[in-house]
């Protein structure tokens, strides 16, 4: 699978991280997560593949998860309702989310992109 990479068009993180991206020659497609959100398969195995806790894959600044109080609401929920909940918006998932299928980053760390994505 190619790199695909799911962002927000106007997130200054999702910006860096594309330039990044197109700085070091990768190939990858973009995705707009609010149109086209990662599935709930890709999501789930994503996580479990990379050990990732679900409760990551949320975008816990942004102003859908203060409004819905998922910082409390989290704790108490299982797996299935984690992931019902951000396949339900775009927006609720941490981004930009970038995987091919095997690994998967959450967010742009620099030195985290360059280990992970450049060869």
């Amino acid at each position: 699978m190619a790199i695909e990479m799911y962002g927000y068009p106007i997130c200054t993180t999702c910006k860096k991280a594309e330039k990044f991206l197109k700085d070091h020659d990768v190939e990858f497609t973009y995705h707009h997560i609010v149109e086209n959100p990662p599935s709930r398969e890709l999501l789930k195995s994503m996580a479990e593949e990379n050990g990732i806790e679900l409760k990551r894959l949320f975008n816990a600044t942004g102003q859908k998860y203060r409004e819905m109080g998922l910082k409390n609401r989290l704790p108490r929920m299982t797996d299935d309702e984690k992931l019902d909940l951000l396949v339900s918006d775009g927006m609720l998932i941490k981004r930009p989310f970038t995987t091919d299928g095997t690994k998967a980053t959450i967010g742009f760390r620099e030195e985290e992109f360059k280990n992970v994505w450049t060869k």
